[in-house]
C-alpha cells in the first residue's frame, strides 16, 4: 500500500510517506489546511492549489522525486468527479457497500464537494487504467480519464467526519509491485536502511517549541535570501550561516541538525556534514539575532493562523449573511464583500444619536467605528465607495442646507463687524471634508454633540489626508484623536478672544480610510503599541494573479437598492437610549474566552493584546445589525460577529503584527532589568555599536567607548557576530550576572 504527502525542494515535487493513522489525521487536520477547505466551499477556487498533495499509487524515485516515477504502489488512487448533488449520497453509499470486495482504503469528500477520491487494493495483474476501469465497472461510476498517470496527486481535505469517509490502517503499509507498463524492479524505499544520509536523517515533522523546523527555515530563506534556497556556489557560505544560526535551538547536536537542516548538495553528504560540523566548533554567543528576527516573524504568523485564516488568505466570510449586510454586499464580487462588509459600519454608526450599548463588563459604548482599509495599489479599494454613498444620502441631503444658513450667517457677519448675530445654534453638519482648521472641527463636534448627540463623519482616499482634518496635520495629532473618539472622551478648545471658536464636548468621529500597505506601517508606525491600533477596524482586499485577469463587474446602485436601504436607516435613526442584547453579550464573553485559549495556543501576546478591543468592535457591529433588523437577533449576526472580530484580527496581525510582538517583547526585557545595573545590563542581549553609544551618551558618559566595548570582549562578556553586525552577550555573562 502506499500513502505519501508532496513536497517541494528546489522548485521540485517530492514525495514522503505517511506512517501512521496518528500522523495523516494531524496533517489534515490543520488550522490552515481547513481555513483553505473552508475557503474553496465559500467560492475562492484559487486556493485549491495550496491544500495538502498526496499520492497514493506510485512510489518515489530514489531520489525522492515524484516526476516520472514508475515504481508502483499495491494501492490506487481513484478520483471521481462531477457528481450530480442528488447522486452524492447514493454514490458514496454504493462504494461503502461495496468496500470489501473493492479492497477500499481510504474514501473522503473532494475540497469542492462535487465528487468522491478513494484509495483501493491494487490488482497487480492489471495495469493502472485496468485498475481504475475495474473499480469503475464495480461501483456503477465513471472515473477521471485524465488521472490515470500513477503519478497523480490528489488534493486532500479534512479529517472531519463529512470529508474524511473511511480509512483503513492498511494503507499506511508501504510495499511495491513490479510495474506492468515498464517491468522495473521496486525498491521498497521506506523500509530500506540504504540511501543518502541526508534522506534517512531529514525529518519533515521535527519541531520547536510547535513551530516545525523546515517552517523556520523557509521563514530563514525568506527574511535573508529573498526566499530563495542555497545553490551551487553560495550553499557552503548559506548552509554554515543557517546552520549558526540554528544551533542553539538543535542543542548544539550535530544529529539534531542533520535531521532538520536540509542537505542542499544532495549527493555530496560528507560536505554538508563537514558544514555543520564547522558551525558548531564557532564559539558560542547566545541566541542569535537573525534566529530572534525569524522566531519573532514566526510568531507573528502563528498570530495570523491564530485568526482562522492562513498566511496568504483571510477568514472565510460566513455563507448566510445578515440581511443588511448582503445587500450592502450584494453588487461587488466575492473577493471585495469581505472588505464592503466591514468598511460600511462608520457611515451606519454615523446614524445613530444618543444611543449607548452596554458591554458584558458594564461599560457603556456608542457605536465609534474608524475603519482603514489597507491593500495594494489599484486592487479595487473604491468599491466601498457606492454603498457608503448611499448609506450617508439622507445626512449629506440634511448638511446641504445646513451648510447654506452657515455660509450666510458668515456673509452677514464678517470677520470685521464690531457687532455680530449669534450663530445660529441648530446648525448641524455631520460630513466633513479632509481640510478643516482647527476652529471648524472643534465647531462640529460641539454642533454634533448640542443636536442630538450625533457623530461627524470623514472618508478620504488615503489616509494621510487625515493629517488635514486639523491645523496640526500631524500624525500624532491623528493618532490623538482616533484614541479620543474610540472612548468618545471630551475634545475641543477654549478660547478668550470673543471671536473664537470655543467649547468641550464628546468626540463622536467615525471615518473610512483607505492606503496601501506600506503607507500603512508608515502611518502607524508610533502608534502600534499605543492603543490607536488595536482601536481600529482594519479590513483588507486579497486578490489572486487569477482574480486579478478578471476586471471586476458591479452591480448597479440605484432607486431600487435605495429603498431596500431605508428601512435599515430609519431604523438606526429613530433609536435611542440605553439599548442592551443578552445574546450579544453572551457571545462577546465566548469570543473573550476563545481570544485567551487561542492566544495562548498560537503564544501570541500581540494576539492578546490586540484581541481586547476587536472583541469591543466586532460586539458593537453587531448591536448595530440588532437595531437595523427591528430589535431582532439572529444566527446570521450571530456568525458575522464572530467573522468579522476573527478578520480585523487577521488584517491587524496581517500588518502590525511582527511589529507589535518585537514591541512586547522589548518591554518584557526592559522591565525585568531593576535594581542597580552596569552599562552592559543596560543594553539588549544583542546590539550595535550605535545602540551602544547612545546608551553611553543618555548615561552621561563622554568618549567613543570602544575601550570599554574591548574589555567586554575579552573578558567574554560579549562578542560580535560577523553576520548580524551585532555584539552579543555570551552565555558567560548571563550565567554570571543574570539571576
Amino acid at each position: 500500500m502506499s500513502c505519501h504527502v508532496i513536497y517541494y525542494k528546489g522548485g521540485a515535487k517530492m514525495m514522503r510517506p505517511v506512517h501512521t493513522r496518528e500522523e495523516y489525521l494531524k496533517l489534515r487536520d490543520g488550522g490552515e489546511q481547513k481555513a483553505l477547505v473552508a475557503s474553496i466551499r465559500s467560492g475562492n477556487d484559487t486556493l485549491k492549489n495550496r491544500l495538502l498533495q498526496a499520492a497514493y499509487s506510485c512510489l518515489p524515485n530514489e531520489d525522492w522525486s515524484l516526476k516520472g516515477s514508475k515504481r508502483m504502489s499495491t494501492s490506487v488512487g481513484m478520483d471521481i468527479d462531477h457528481i450530480a448533488p442528488e447522486e452524492m449520497q447514493a454514490v458514496k453509499e454504493r462504494i461503502l457497500q461495496k468496500k470489501d470486495e473493492l479492497g477500499l482504503l481510504m474514501l473522503e469528500t473532494s475540497a469542492r464537494k462535487c465528487g468522491y477520491h478513494l484509495v483501493f487494493r491494487r490488482k497487480a495483474e492489471l495495469s493502472q487504467e485496468e485498475n481504475l476501469r475495474w473499480a469503475a465497472e464495480l461501483l456503477n461510476v465513471a472515473y477521471d480519464a485524465q488521472a490515470k498517470d500513477i503519478t497523480r496527486v490528489f488534493y486532500t481535505t479534512t479529517a472531519s467526519e463529512d470529508d474524511l469517509l473511511f480509512l483503513s490502517d492498511e494503507i499506511f503499509m508501504i510495499e511495491g509491485v513490479e510495474c506492468q507498463e515498464e517491468s522495473v524492479a521496486v525498491l521498497q524505499c521506506c523500509s530500506s536502511k540504504e540511501g543518502t544520509a541526508d534522506a534517512i536523517a531529514y525529518d519533515a515533522d521535527a519541531k520547536y517549541k510547535g513551530m516545525l523546523y523546515r517552517d523556520i527555515i523557509a521563514k530563514y530563506w525568506e527574511l535573508f535570501n529573498d526566499g530563495k534556497e542555497p545553490v551551487e556556489g553560495d550553499r557552503n557560505v548559506l548552509t554554515f550561516e543557517l546552520a549558526m544560526t540554528l544551533r542553539s535551538i538543535c542543542g548544539y547536536s550535530l544529529e539534531t541538525m542533520m535531521r532538520v537542516i536540509p542537505n542542499y548538495w544532495k549527493a555530496d553528504t560528507d560536505e554538508w556534514r563537514r558544514t555543520l560540523e564547522n558551525a558548531l566548533k564557532e564559539p558560542r554567543k547566545g541566541m542569535p539575532y537573525r534566529l530572534k528576527q525569524v522566531l519573532l516573524a514566526m510568531k507573528s504568523a502563528s498570530g495570523v493562523q491564530a485568526c482562522g485564516g492562513t498566511l496568504t488568505a483571510p477568514p472565510p466570510m460566513p455563507k448566510k449573511l445578515p440581511a443588511l449586510v448582503k445587500l450592502l454586499t450584494k453588487n461587488v464580487p466575492w473577493f471585495y464583500k469581505p472588505a464592503v462588509a466591514n468598511a460600511v459600519f462608520p457611515a451606519l454608526g454615523a446614524h445613530l444619536h444618543g444611543v449607548k450599548f452596554r458591554y458584558w463588563d458594564n461599560v457603556d459604548h456608542e457605536a465609534t467605528f474608524m475603519n482603514v482599509l489597507i491593500g495594494r495599489q489599484s486592487i479595487g479599494k473604491g468599491t466601498i465607495k457606492k454603498p457608503i454613498e448611499y448609506i450617508m444620502d439622507d445626512i449629506r441631503q440634511r448638511d446641504i442646507p445646513n451648510r447654506q444658513r452657515e455660509a450666510e450667517w458668515k456673509q452677514r457677519n464678517p470677520g470685521a463687524k464690531q457687532k455680530k448675530e449669534p450663530r445660529p445654534t441648530d446648525i448641524c453638519i455631520q460630513m466633513l471634508i479632509d481640510n478643516l482648521t482647527d476652529a471648524v472641527f472643534n465647531q462640529r463636534i460641539v454642533d454634533a454633540n448640542n443636536n442630538g448627540k450625533r457623530y461627524i463623519y470623514t472618508i478620504v482616499d488615503e489616509i494621510e489626508a487625515l493629517k488635514k482634518v486639523t491645523s496640526k496635520g500631524s500624525v500624532d495629532e491623528v493618532g490623538l484623536l482616533i484614541r479620543k473618539a474610540f472612548d468618545n472622551s471630551d475634545a475641543g478648545q477654549e478660547r478668550v478672544g470673543a471671536d473664537s471658536v470655543s467649547g468641550i464636548a464628546p468626540l463622536r468621529w467615525n471615518f473610512n480610510a483607505s492606503t496601501t500597505p506600506p503607507n500603512a506601517r508608515k502611518f502607524f508606525a508610533r502608534m502600534v503599541n499605543d492603543g490607536t491600533v488595536s482601536r481600529l477596524d482594519v479590513s483588507t482586499i486579497i486578490r489572486t494573479d487569477d482574480d486579478d485577469d478578471t476586471e471586476p463587474v458591479l452591480g448597479i446602485y440605484d432607486n431600487t437598492f435605495a429603498d431596500e436601504l431605508k428601512p435599515y436607516i430609519d431604523r438606526l435613526e429613530a433609536a435611542n437610549g440605553l439599548i442592551e442584547c443578552p445574546q450579544a453579550k453572551r457571545l462577546s464573553l465566548e469570543m473573550k474566552q476563545e481570544n485567551k485559549d487561542a492566544a495562548q495556543l498560537y503564544e501570541s501576546e500581540a494576539y492578546r493584546v490586540l484581541s481586547y478591543r476587536a472583541n469591543v468592535i466586532a460586539w458593537l457591529k453587531g448591536m448595530v445589525l440588532y437595531v437595523a433588523q427591528g430589535y431582532r437577533w439572529s444566527k446570521e449576526i450571530a456568525d458575522f460577529v464572530r467573522w468579522s472580530q476573527k478578520y480585523n484580527l487577521w488584517c491587524k496581525m496581517l500588518y502590525f503584527g511582527q511589529q507589535l510582538e518585537r514591541e512586547l517583547r522589548e518591554e518584557v526585557e526592559i522591565q525585568r532589568q531593576s535594581g542597580p545595573q552596569n552599562l552592559l545590563e543596560l543594553l539588549h542581549d544583542e546590539f550595535t555599536k550605535e545602540e551602544y553609544r547612545l546608551m553611553r551618551q543618555q548615561q552621561g558618559k563622554s568618549g567613543n567607548g570602544d575601550g570599554t566595548l574591548r574589555s567586554w570582549q575579552a573578558r567574554g562578556y560579549i562578542a560580535y557576530d560577523s553576520v548580524s553586525g551585532r555584539y552579543v552577550k555570551t552565555e558567560e555573562y548571563l550565567r554570571k550576572f543574570r539571576v
